[in-house]
C-alpha cells in the first residue's frame, strides 16, 4: 500500500473516516437544501442569514460545556449520540416538507436542535483523531479526513441540486433530498458504532470555572494557535459568499437550480483537489507563511466572484477559494491537534469549533445582513477585501504564526506545547 494510503490499514480509522464522510455528506445536502427551500418560501436574503444564525448560536452558547464533555466522556459515545439526533432532525424536515407544513419557523426550530447536536459533536470529532492513529500517521489522517469532508461537500450539493430538480418535476419539492439525508445519517450511525479502539485520556478534573475556561487559557498562551484560528474566524466571517449562492444562481447569473448545484460544488471541488494533493505531498516547510497566503488567496477569490456576472469565471473563483481553504484547514488542524495535550483537546477543539467551524454559520448570517443592507454584490466584495486585509495584518500581529516552518509533531510539541505551562484547574 502506498505511503499516502497507509492510514487506511487502521480499521478504526476506516470506520471513523466513513462516519465523517457520510455524516458530512448528509449535512451538506441538508444545509444546501434548507437554504434553497427557505429562499423559495420567503424570497428574503435576511432569512438565509437567520438559517446560518440558528446553526451558529448553539456553538457560541455551548462551546465551553461541549469542550468539557468531550474531555470527560468517551468521544465516540458523544459522536454516536449526536448523529442520532441529526437523524431525527432530518426525518423532521422530511415530514414537514412532504406534508406541506414547511413553515420557516418550524425549519428554524429544527435547525436549532440540529445545531445543538453539532455543537457537541464538533469538539469530540476534532479531538478524537489523535486517539485513533499513531503520531506518525496523524498528518496523513488529518489530510484524508479533510479530503473526505471536501468530497462530501463536492458530492452533496450536486446530489441536492439533482434531487431538487427531480422533486420539482414530481411536485415533491425537497422531499427526495431529505429522505436520502435520513438514510445517510442512519448509515453513518452504523459506522460510528464500529469504531471501538481509542487511546483517549479521560479527564477526571473537577468541573470548575477554571476548568471550563482552560481551553481558552491554553489558546491565549499559545500565540501560534490563537493566530491560526483567529485568522480562519475572520476569513470565513467576512468571506461568506457561499451563503448568497442562491441569490447569485437565481437573480445575478440566472442559472437556476442546476447552476446553483454547480456553483456550490465548484468551491468544494477546489478544496477536494487541494486536500487530496496534501495527502500525497503534505506541507513540510514555511507552513505559517503558506497559511497566510492561502487566506489572502481566499479573499481575492471572493472579490472576483462577487464582481463576476460570467458563469465560468464565477466557477473558477469559487474553485480557487476552495483550494486556498484546503491549505488553511490542513495547516491549522495539524498545529492545533499536535500542540494540544490529549487531556485538553476537547476544550481546545470546542473553542476552535466556534472560531472556525461555527464561523461558517456566522459568516452566512453576516453575508445575509450585509446583502440586505447594501445589496448582494457589494456585500461579497467587501467581505473578500476585508479577508485580504486580515491576512496581511495577521502577518505582523502574529509574527510567531508567520515564522512556523515545519509541521513535524516532535518539532511543534517542543517549540509550542510546553512553555508556558497551563493548568487545567
Amino acid at each position: 500500500m502506498r505511503h499516502g494510503m497507509r492510514v487506511f490499514q487502521n480499521r478504526d480509522f476506516r470506520y471513523f473516516w466513513g462516519t465523517r464522510v457520510l455524516g458530512f455528506l448528509a449535512i451538506e445536502m441538508m444545509v444546501t437544501t434548507v437554504g434553497w427551500q427557505v429562499y423559495r418560501i420567503t424570497g428574503r436574503e435576511l432569512d438565509l442569514g437567520l438559517v446560518g444564525l440558528a446553526q451558529f448560536a448553539p456553538f457560541a452558547i455551548l462551546f465551553l460545556v461541549s469542550g468539557v464533555v468531550a474531555d470527560r466522556l468517551p468521544r465516540m459515545y458523544i459522536i454516536r449520540a449526536c448523529i442520532a439526533v441529526q437523524t431525527i432532525c432530518a426525518f423532521g424536515l422530511f415530514l414537514l416538507t412532504i406534508t406541506g407544513d414547511d413553515h420557516f419557523i418550524y425549519i428554524l426550530l429544527l435547525l436549532l436542535v440540529f445545531g445543538t447536536s453539532r455543537a457537541f459533536q464538533g469538539p469530540a470529532q476534532q479531538a478524537i483523531l489523535p486517539n485513533l492513529v499513531s503520531k506518525s500517521d496523524l498528518p496523513n489522517a488529518i489530510a484524508w479526513s479533510a479530503s473526505g469532508f471536501q468530497m462530501a461537500r463536492v458530492i452533496g450539493p450536486t446530489i441536492s441540486g439533482i434531487l431538487i430538480v427531480i422533486g420539482v418535476q414530481f411536485n415533491q419539492d425537497e422531499t427526495w433530498v431529505y429522505s436520502v439525508v435520513f438514510l445517510l445519517f442512519l448509515l453513518a450511525s452504523w459506522m460510528a458504532w464500529n469504531v471501538r479502539a481509542s487511546s483517549q485520556i479521560v479527564s477526571r478534573d473537577p468541573i470548575t470555572l477554571a476548568n471550563l475556561f482552560a481551553g481558552l487559557k491554553f489558546i491565549k498562551s499559545r500565540k501560534v494557535i490563537l493566530g491560526a484560528i483567529s485568522l480562519d474566524l475572520f476569513a470565513v466571517l467576512f468571506g461568506g459568499a457561499l451563503a448568497l449562492l442562491p441569490v447569485y444562481a437565481k437573480d445575478i447569473l440566472n442559472v437556476g437550480a442546476e447552476g446553483f448545484g454547480l456553483l456550490r460544488s465548484a468551491f468544494t471541488l477546489g478544496a477536494l483537489f487541494g486536500a487530496l494533493y496534501l495527502t500525497q505531498r503534505p506541507i513540510r516547510y514555511r507552513a505559517g507563511l503558506k497559511l497566510l497566503i492561502a487566506v489572502a488567496g481566499f479573499g481575492t477569490g471572493a472579490i472576483v466572484f462577487g464582481l463576476s456576472n460570467i458563469f465560468w469565471l464565477s466557477l473558477f473563483a469559487l474553485l480557487v477559494m476552495g483550494l486556498c481553504d484546503s491549505v488553511s484547514v490542513f495547516v491549522r488542524q495539524n498545529m492545533v491537534q499536535i500542540i494540544t495535550p490529549d487531556s485538553m483537546r476537547g476544550r481546545v477543539s470546542a473553542v476552535s469549533s466556534v472560531f472556525t467551524g461555527a464561523s461558517n454559520e456566522l459568516g452566512e448570517f453576516e453575508s445575509g445582513i450585509t446583502a440586505h443592507w447594501w445589496g448582494t454584490v457589494p456585500a461579497v466584495v467587501f467581505g473578500g477585501a476585508v479577508t485580504v486585509l486580515v491576512a496581511l495584518s495577521f502577518a505582523y500581529i502574529f509574527p510567531q504564526l508567520r515564522q512556523v516552518n515545519s509541521l513535524d509533531s516532535d518539532d511543534l510539541v517542543r517549540k509550542y506545547r510546553d512553555p508556558p505551562a497551563v493548568s487545567n484547574n
